[in-house]
């Protein structure tokens, strides 16, 4: 059986008289056209195996990522082109609200200035007003200081003209002081 040994007419170049290839078996000659049959079969069953099974479905996951990206790159435009849309409304409003920050800074400098030019206004009338007071009574005072100061130049003329033992006239005194008075 199996330690029985070949026969000479089984083997033939490629084996020894025990059965044993002599060299590489992939390379004898008598062998090639059992080997290209053989190679043949299994390129076939490949192929089938590949364009059936495997190649469908990595054509499909291919399809799918590419789909995939395809859907996420537009995804993405899409919430660029939202962002850009969101900035410029945030630019506009931004710059509204400055807008109308400087108008109502700037009415409330006037409502202030206003208010200020009608209290400097009112300010101004309350002084002149206190002013012609001031003086009407400066007049006033001036007046009673006159009068006083006559009646005490009187005095005093009379007090000096009688201490130098002279008489003195009522009358004569009130007209030099008088004249003096007016100068």
């Amino acid at each position: 059986m199996a330690t029985e040994p070949i026969t000479e007419e089984l083997a033939g170049v490629c084996v020894d008289a025990h059965g044993s290839a002599i060299g590489m078996p992939q390379l004898c000659g008598e062998w090639i056209g059992n080997q290209v049959f053989w190679l043949i079969i299994t390129l076939v069953v490949i192929y089938f195996i590949l364009a059936r099974v495997a190649l469908p479905r990595i054509a499909s996951v291919l399809a799918e990522r590419q789909g995939t990206i395809t859907n996420d790159i537009a995804a993405a435009e899409d919430l660029k082109s939202k962002a850009e849309e969101a900035e410029k409304a945030y630019e506009k409003a931004l710059a509204d609200a400055r807008a109308e920050a400087q108008a109502i800074a700037q009415k409330t400098r006037d409502d202030i200035k206003g208010e200020l030019d009608d209290a400097i206004a009112k300010a101004d009338a309350d002084i002149a007003a206190k002013g012609a007071e001031s003086e009407k009574a400066i007049a006033e005072i001036r007046a009673s200081a006159m009068q006083h100061v006559e009646v005490v130049a009187k005095d005093t003329a009379q007090a000096i003209v009688a201490a130098l033992g002279m008489s003195a006239d009522e009358g004569r005194i009130s007209a030099a002081v008088d004249n003096q008075l007016k100068g």
